[in-house]
């Protein structure tokens, strides 16, 4: 009988701990950057990419829906115009981006692709400093590592990181729609005025 008196008496001690120091340990605000980097760490030890989404800055969220929006039209126009020998190629180098439901999918799909994961979870440690300018901030890891944070409109500390490669990818994907849809067009205008047999 004491044995049980005594786990049960360990275990509500253990869950009063445990709910004292969730509540004293929360993450801070993401309205501070360390906030935001804490929630980028969280998602990626939890294995979330998509969860870095909300923590990147404006042009690169907008850069993922660009990139979304452009791969799925560009296909669709090679599924619909395309000769069939050649829409293999397409289905391969748009597939992934133009199935993706999301801006925060595509987020994911590109940065597993180019070791943007893998990089964050060797690099990413303890917040040693946080130094702010304006609208403009920067997290220096324990390890020394530095992280550029711009403020967002909505008060959020936005990663701008890989605002740079996606905005390129943005616009090539724009670039390629453009180039897709000329050749649509050609393909279009030839199946027309070749005469039925």
């Amino acid at each position: 009988m004491g044995k049980k008196v005594a786990t049960v008496a360990l275990l509500i001690a253990l869950v009063a701990y445990l709910g004292f120091r969730s509540t004293f340990t929360a993450f801070p605000s993401d309205h501070v950057p360390e906030g935001a980097y804490l929630r980028i760490a969280k998602s990626i030890a939890d294995g979330d990419p998509r969860g870095i989404f909300p923590y990147l800055e404006t042009d690169a969220q907008w850069a993922c829906f660009t990139i979304r929006d452009a791969r799925k039209k560009a296909l669709e126009r090679v599924i619909a115009s395309y000769p069939e020998s050649e829409r293999r190629a397409y289905e391969q180098a748009y597939g992934e981006e133009a199935s993706a439901p999301d801006g925060p999918d595509v987020f994911a799909v590109i940065a597993a692709r180019r070791g943007w994961i893998s990089r964050l979870r060797r690099d990413l440690s303890g917040v040693a400093r946080v130094e702010v300018e304006g609208a403009r901030a920067s997290v220096i890891t324990t390890r020394g590592t530095r992280y550029p944070f711009r403020l967002r409109d909505n008060g959020i500390w936005g990663l701008t990181v890989f605002t740079a490669d996606l905005a390129a990818e943005g616009e090539r994907a724009s670039r390629d729609l453009e180039v897709v849809a000329t050749a649509a067009n050609d393909y279009d205008r030839a199946r027309r005025a070749t005469p039925s047999p």
